[in-house]
């Protein structure tokens, strides 16, 4: 019990070693990199599978080993048995003698022992060993090894075969290994009278294997030393795009987002890359836009602020002087909170409660919408393309939004009385809205920018009351829908907007 508690003591003392050992490893610099951890478990695996491989060799070699020296056994056994034959054969052309038939048997054995032991070369660390009649009689080495001589336990046993014997036996003297022997008991038809033993000792083969064996070691060792230097430099081009990747990722800064990875290849570290890349287009188009959206905004903003200011520091102790004032400076703060709402609703476009998605019956939709619009201002409305029949599903409060500041752009680019059409129509799986105006057009240049927040058009009759909002939000609200916006416009003859908005909501997409 004493013993048993030692042991697990001391492997739970190695274990808490090998722990502290393990977290002093994770934190140094150099095995905290990626390159050093693959070439670790690089080195680790290969030396798990040449500590498996080389037992497995070993193995493999002594068998093989065996199996020759077994079949060397068997042949010499065979060689053997044929003098045997020969002898006999001879015996019976021979005149007969006086000699019974055990004698001339004895005799027979004699010649063939005599005979196949003089004219047989064994091979090294082979022996032939003759027994007649219970008795060691011959071998063909000037002295046997202690091992299978006269007085050990082997020649005994040998002495009283009586059956075919096969059998390696393993013996303490490394220098003899084991003893591998096939025994064949020659007989009459009344009794064994002899055993002809063919043994070979295994300790020159095994010393051969071992040697070979430690040369495979050794070429292993340098092939693992050398596929450690190749896994080594490989790793290192391997994760260079990652290296790469930090110092960009280090270098950028707020001030600074044009940083880019050089990516290569269609592998996994350039898929990343890339990946980056464009997360870093992304990042950058965000940033650009959130910085000019918040200097618009602030010169937008500041606008107001300045008029109210300078009125209020000119405002005298007149009492019309002072209504005037105060009428200005409501004019301005709802001019300030209309764009402070527009803001806000473009700030809710990211959200994913920005649309409530209903089903909408686009007859009685349409119609509802053109009774909107004839409100807006004194123009010739018209409703083009008549009654709609069909369904779709969309947010109807952000819809008519969008449509209505469609229009009201149109009122506020057009004069009493001009023309102003508003339709709708269902192409496929899409619905299409537009309002059409005959208003002085916008030149080409600017038709690119008249989505952007805060964009106005330079020929426009008069100074829009609105706060430049108004198509950055319409674009939103048809983008949330995963639809699109689509501008025709000349000048001097008007311009057409078209809103194209899916039948069926995919929330999925958007």
């Amino acid at each position: 019990m004493k013993f048993k508690k030692f042991t697990w003591l001391k492997i739970l003392l190695l274990w808490r070693k090998l722990k502290l050992k393990g977290n002093y490893l994770n934190q140094l610099p150099i095995y905290q990199e990626a390159r050093t951890r693959i070439l670790l478990w690089y080195l680790a695996l290969m030396c798990l599978f040449t500590l498996i491989a080389i037992p497995m060799i070993r193995y493999r070699l002594i068998a093989e080993v065996t199996n020759r020296v077994e079949a060397d056994l068997r042949e010499e056994l065979e060689e053997f048995e044929e003098e045997l034959i020969q002898s006999l054969l001879k015996s019976k052309i021979e005149p007969e003698s006086e000699q019974t038939e055990s004698e001339r048997a004895n005799d027979n054995i004699y010649r063939a022992f005599d005979k196949f032991i003089s004219t047989n070369q064994a091979e090294d660390d082979n022996y032939f060993i003759a027994i007649i009649n219970g008795s060691f009689y011959k071998t063909n080495a000037p002295f046997l090894p202690s091992e299978i001589d006269q007085d050990s336990a082997l020649m005994q046993r040998w002495q009283e075969i009586t059956v075919e014997e096969a059998a390696e036996i393993k013996v303490d003297d490394p220098k003899i290994g084991s003893v591998i022997y096939k025994a064949e008991p020659i007989k009459t038809t009344e009794e064994t009278i002899g055993v002809f033993v063919v043994a070979h000792l295994s300790a020159g083969e095994r010393g051969e294997v071992l040697n070979s064996l430690n040369i495979v070691i050794q070429v292993l060792v340098m092939m693992l030393l050398v596929a450690s230097l190749l896994a080594w430099l490989a790793a290192g081009r391997v994760l260079a795009p990652l290296r790469n990747l930090s110092a960009t990722v280090k270098s950028i800064s707020e001030s600074d987002l044009s940083q880019r990875i050089n990516t290569q290849g269609e592998g996994e570290v350039a898929q990343l890359g890339r990946i980056f890349n464009a997360m870093m287009d992304r990042i950058e188009t965000a940033f650009d836009t959130q910085r000019n959206f918040i200097n618009d905004a602030g010169h937008e903003l500041k606008t107001p602020i300045t008029i109210i200011r300078g009125h209020l520091e000119l405002m005298d102790t007149d009492p019309q002087s002072q209504q005037e004032t105060v009428e200005l400076v409501i004019d301005e703060l709802d001019r300030m909170n209309r764009l402070v709402e527009d803001l806000v609703l473009l700030a809710k476009a990211e959200r994913l409660d920005f649309l409530q998605i209903e089903t909408i019956e686009l007859t009685s939709f349409v119609t509802e919408l053109f009774s909107k619009l004839q409100k807006l201002g004194e123009r010739n409305w018209n409703l083009d393309n008549g009654i709609v029949l069909g369904k779709m599903t969309g947010d109807r409060q952000r819809i008519t939004q969008a449509i209505i500041n469609l229009a009201n752009n149109a009122v506020q680019h057009t004069i009493t009385d001009s023309l102003i059409v508003f339709g709708a129509k269902i192409e496929g799986d899409r619905v299409e809205f537009w309002i059409r105006d005959t208003g002085n057009g916008i030149a080409a240049d600017e038709q690119k920018r008249i989505f952007d927040r805060f964009a106005r058009i330079k020929n426009a009759r008069r100074r829009s009351e609105g706060s430049g909002l108004g198509l950055a939000i319409v674009k939103t609200i048809v983008e949330a829908h995963g639809g699109a916006i689509n501008l025709q416009s000349q000048l001097g003859i008007g311009s057409t907007f078209f809103l194209v908005f899916p039948l069926e909501f995919n929330e999925k997409q958007n």
